[in-house]
């Protein structure tokens, strides 16, 4: 399933990239995701780019039961960005053990006088029967996740850190 999710912010893109291209709000963001526990790893790349590796262990209490059989009580997802330059990279999602697959792009553009951030994925579930619908709440919990992120991203350039 693919889909795309657009971030807006009142900032520059060198704004945006220097946020996002700081663990400080990287953990931040995962807090406010209320993950179990995350190790943020955030390796610069020369002037023009990042490697980000964040591995979490997300609670999936509020999953629907169907979603809790594969997951379990908890799951691990291990985000990987490569930031290639400052207005965008790659974006994979890994869930070790599990039948999921999602990877695609983010991107950064000047908007008037802020930025959107674009990110694309797709993501797959390969469960017979019910991956299709496992796909869309994937896609639905990335969504939610990526608005918190918003939320923290708006209010850390607003000076909130």
């Amino acid at each position: 399933m693919k889909f795309t999710h657009e971030l807006t912010y009142d900032a520059s893109p060198a704004d945006v990239y220097a946020m996002l291209s700081d663990p400080a709000f990287r953990e931040k963001v995962c807090a406010a995701q209320r993950v179990v526990s995350a190790e943020v790893t955030l390796t610069p790349r020369g002037a023009d780019g990042f490697s980000l590796v964040v591995d979490q262990v997300q609670d999936t209490s509020d999953l629907p039961s169907i979603a809790r059989k594969i997951t379990g009580d908890t799951t691990q997802a291990v985000v990987e960005e490569e930031w290639t330059s400052p207005s965008g990279g790659t974006v994979t999602i890994l869930s070790p053990g599990k039948p999921t697959s999602i990877g695609g792009t983010v991107a950064l553009e000047a908007d008037g006088s802020g930025t959107r951030e674009v990110v694309t994925l797709d993501a797959k579930v390969k469960v017979p029967l019910v991956g299709g619908k496992l796909e869309s709440m994937l896609a639905e919990q990335i969504r939610k996740n990526l608005d918190v992120e918003q939320g923290v991203g708006t209010a850390w350039l607003a000076g909130e850190r």
